[in-house]
Order: structure tokens, then C-alpha cells, then sequence
């Protein structure tokens, strides 16, 4: 039997920007996304934490180290800049390996930067 589990999250990053007129996707600063295990073009389920909206999308790396978390097309509909997001993917496990599963967990503040940390 296969379990689905959280595997990746990123609690309370920030919108740094939003572009209509981009393609589509979630632009995240490469070195958070490395830092959480998610992958460029990975999808993932948002919610903002300033409006309830809940989208899913796939992920864009941004510079490393810039802060970046910006939504891109449709997305950018659904947000403003200094709304606070929570950026999760999911993986499948056998049940013996997801009783024994931690998911890998940053909590950003100021400037998007890494305040906690869980299961790194």
C-alpha cells in the first residue's frame, strides 16, 4: 500500500513580486527550493495565508540568495506582494517507510529569510 505524505514545505514565504504577462509558474530562490529537496519544474500545492486562495503549480528557480518568491501568469492573480505563502509537494511511500517519514520543513521571516528548520 502506497501512503502520500507531505515530502517539501516552505511555511511563510513572502511575495516578493507577480507577473501577469510571465508564462506561468512559481518563481523560488534557488537556494531555498535546494534547501527543501524541491526540484525546478516540480509540482506543488500553495495556499496564501493573507486571502485562502489555494492553487497548484510548478516551480521556477530564481537567483540564489535574492529572496525571491514570485508568482508567475494565472498565479499572479491569486496574490499580491507581502502576502505570506506556504509551498508544499507531496511524495508516495510504501506504509513501513512513511511510518518513519519526516518531511523536510522551512520556516522563512524578514526578507525571506530561514528562521526554523524541521527535518533537514
Amino acid at each position: 500500500m502506497l501512503v502520500h505524505l507531505l515530502k517539501s514545505k516552505i511555511h511563510r514565504a513572502q511575495v516578493t513580486a507577480a507577473s501577469v504577462d510571465y508564462e506561468g509558474s512559481l518563481t523560488v530562490a534557488r537556494d531555498l527550493m535546494q534547501q527543501v529537496g524541491f526540484l525546478p519544474f516540480e509540482r506543488v500545492l500553495c495556499s496564501n495565508l493573507a486571502n485562502g486562495q489555494r492553487f497548484e503549480t510548478y516551480l521556477i528557480p530564481g537567483e540564489p540568495g535574492s529572496g525571491a518568491i514570485i508568482l508567475n501568469g494565472a498565479t499572479a492573480h491569486l496574490g499580491k506582494v507581502g502576502d505570506r505563502l506556504t509551498i508544499m509537494s507531496y511524495t508516495e511511500l510504501d506504509y513501513e517507510e512513511a511510518r518513519e517519514w519526516i518531511p523536510k520543513v522551512i520556516v522563512l521571516g524578514e526578507k525571506n529569510g530561514v528562521i526554523v528548520t524541521r527535518g533537514l
